[in-house]
């Protein structure tokens, strides 16, 4: 039970924003909006609100904001196929953009209920390398080897890379005063890495974790793209690709793992959606971010006949990409 909510409440985060981003920039923009919805399929709830009706369907699998002339023909003025390349695309990245900011939103919490570490000490291992040189606790380092250093990253990041035999410049500050020391790290036999002996106070300032959230869901955006070019290179496993059905389970192992798991599976999906979205296959925003292009560049050879036609192909595909992934994702729950 706790699994399907969390699920139908993942489900949500990852719907309504999306669509709510689409529905906010289009009135903005002055189109005509004649439906949003939360769900597909039979419709459960219903209410008028001026010119747009918002619901609520059965199936908790997506929604929609259905604008006027989207789809269909219209001679509306407050058509969205009345309006213009730059507010289309508007209305087109306003959706992917909400997922992106729900991912950088999930990062940063986990961030400020984990804390993060900080580029100011918390200890000096006695003995140390570091300890040797002067550093203490309190001190924040700004700089290494004239690298300026924003986050415990850079600092690990520095000593991995650190050459034997060299010396290593570290500028921080105490007391509100600059200072500098040079030491030489030493090799951690068991880890088989360099080591100077400090520790990092941990930190929930969001001057702090508002950024490093940025940061992180930069890394995850790179490490799926990383992954999406598997597919075409041979790295590919239809194991690796999880569709609503295998998202259940994949909620389910993650709850034991405590909130701050769900959160980091929040951003993933979320930078997922907002990464599948942008692709340019009909049907999809990125598709029809793809034929606005296509129309400039052609100077209007491609019709709004072409593009239909395209994406009822584009939908079609996707529909046969849904049920090969579903079927492969109840195969593996019944394993």
């Amino acid at each position: 039970m706790v699994t399907a909510l969390l699920y139908i409440l993942m489900l949500l985060i990852m719907v309504i924003p999306h669509e709510w981003g689409h529905l906010i920039v289009a009135k903005l923009c002055d189109v005509k909006v004649n439906e949003f919805s939360v769900g597909m399929g039979p419709l459960l709830f219903k209410r008028q609100r001026g010119e747009t009706q918002y619901s609520v369907r059965l199936l908790p699998l997506g929604g929609f904001c259905a604008m006027e002339g989207e789809e269909e023909a219209s001679s509306d003025p407050r058509s969205y196929s009345s309006k213009t390349n730059l507010q289309k695309t508007a209305i087109l990245l306003a959706g992917v953009t909400m997922n992106v900011i729900i991912a950088v939103l999930m990062m940063t919490i986990v961030l400020e209920v984990s804390g993060m570490a900080s580029t100011k000490l918390a200890s000096v291992v006695k003995d140390s390398p570091a300890a040797e040189a002067g550093l203490e606790a309190g001190d924040k380092i700004v700089t290494i080897d004239g690298t300026r250093i924003s986050s415990w990253n850079d600092i690990t990041a520095s000593i991995s890379s650190y050459h034997k035999g060299d010396k290593m410049e570290i500028e921080y500050v105490r007391d509100s005063k600059k200072q500098t020391v040079f030491l030489t790290p030493e090799l951690n036999t068991d880890e088989n890495r360099y080591m100077i002996g400090i520790t990092p106070q941990v930190t929930r300032n969001p001057i702090y974790c508002v950024p490093a959230g940025i940061q992180s869901t930069w890394n995850l955006n790179k490490l799926m793209i990383g992954a999406f070019k598997k597919m075409f290179t041979g790295g590919f496993n239809k194991d690796d690709v999880a569709g609503p059905v295998g998202l259940v389970k994949v909620v389910d192992t993650t709850r034991s793992y405590g909130f701050t798991s769900y959160l980091l599976l929040l951003a993933m999906v979320s930078l997922n959606l907002a990464f599948f979205n942008i692709l340019p296959i009909p049907g999809l925003d990125g598709g029809k971010l793809f034929f606005i292009v296509l129309k400039i560049l052609t100077g209007g050879r491609v019709t709004d006949d072409m593009e239909l036609k395209a994406t009822i192909v584009g939908m079609g595909l996707l529909l046969a990409f849904v049920v090969f992934i579903t079927f492969n994702d109840i195969s593996n729950l019944i394993k």
